[in-house]
C-alpha cells in the first residue's frame, strides 16, 4: 500500500530582493492589476487569496518583504515560513542580481534543501535602453548553474507577471500538480549528476 503524500491547501510565496526592484509592483499587478510608479518602502505585508485548483480550495499567501538589509531576523523568519520564493532583481541594476545570488544561498542554507522552489525574476524588462543585465547571461546562470526557473517580467507593462506566479505554484505541492509516482521518482534522483530535468519541475522538493 503506497503512502499518500498530503497535498498542500495553503501555500506561502515570498518575494525577496533588493530595495526598489519592483517586488511590491509585481504583487500589486497580479492581485489588483494596478501599477504605482512611485517607489514606496515596504517593511512586510502579507496578502491572502483563495483559488480553486482542480476542485480543491487553495489559499495562496503572498509575502512582500523589505529590500533593506536592516531586517535580517525578519528575513530569516520569512524564509523559514515560506514554501516558494520569487527572487527579484531589476534588469537595469546588476547589483540587484548580486543580491539575488546571496538571497538564494541564504534560502538553501536555511531550508537545508538545494531544490527549494525558487523562481528568479528579472523585473523592469520594459527598460530596454537602460538594461545592464543581459537576459541570456541571467538565463544561463539561473537555469544551467542554479537549476532554477527564470522569468523576465514588467510590472509596468503587465508582461509575464502571471507567469511568475504560475511558475511558483507549479513548484509547490498543490493538488493535481504532481502525481505521487512522480514525487517518489523525483526524490530518488542521484544527488550529484549532470542530468538536468526540464525547468526544475521534477526535482523541487516537497516542503513540509
Amino acid at each position: 500500500m503506497s503512502l499518500e503524500v498530503k497535498e498542500k491547501t495553503q501555500v506561502r510565496v515570498v518575494f525577496l530582493g533588493a530595495a526598489g526592484v519592483g517586488k511590491t509592483a509585481l504583487i500589486r499587478r497580479f492581485l489588483q492589476d494596478s501599477f504605482e510608479p512611485k517607489h514606496r518602502r515596504t517593511v512586510e505585508e502579507l496578502h491572502s487569496r483563495e483559488y480553486d485548483i482542480g476542485g480543491v480550495k487553495v489559499t495562496v499567501e503572498v509575502l512582500d518583504t523589505s529590500g533593506s538589509y536592516s531586517f535580517p531576523a525578519m528575513r530569516k523568519l520569512s524564509i523559514q515560513n515560506s514554501d516558494a520564493f520569487a527572487l527579484v532583481y531589476a534588469v537595469d541594476d546588476p547589483d540587484s542580481l548580486e543580491a539575488v545570488k546571496s538571497l538564494r544561498d541564504e534560502i538553501l542554507e536555511i531550508k537545508e534543501d538545494k531544490y527549494a522552489p525558487i523562481v528568479v525574476v528579472g523585473n523592469k524588462a520594459d527598460r530596454e535602453r537602460e538594461r545592464r543585465v543581459s537576459a541570456e547571461d541571467a538565463l544561463a546562470t539561473v537555469e544551467m548553474d542554479w537549476n532554477n526557473s527564470y522569468v523576465e517580467a514588467s510590472a509596468k507593462e503587465n508582461a509575464n507577471v502571471v507567469q511568475v506566479f504560475k511558475e511558483l505554484l507549479q513548484q509547490v505541492n498543490l493538488p493535481s500538480r504532481l502525481s505521487p509516482a512522480l514525487r517518489r521518482r523525483r526524490e530518488t534522483f542521484p544527488k550529484d549528476t549532470d542530468f538536468r530535468p526540464p525547468m526544475n519541475k521534477t526535482n523541487s522538493c516537497v516542503l513540509s
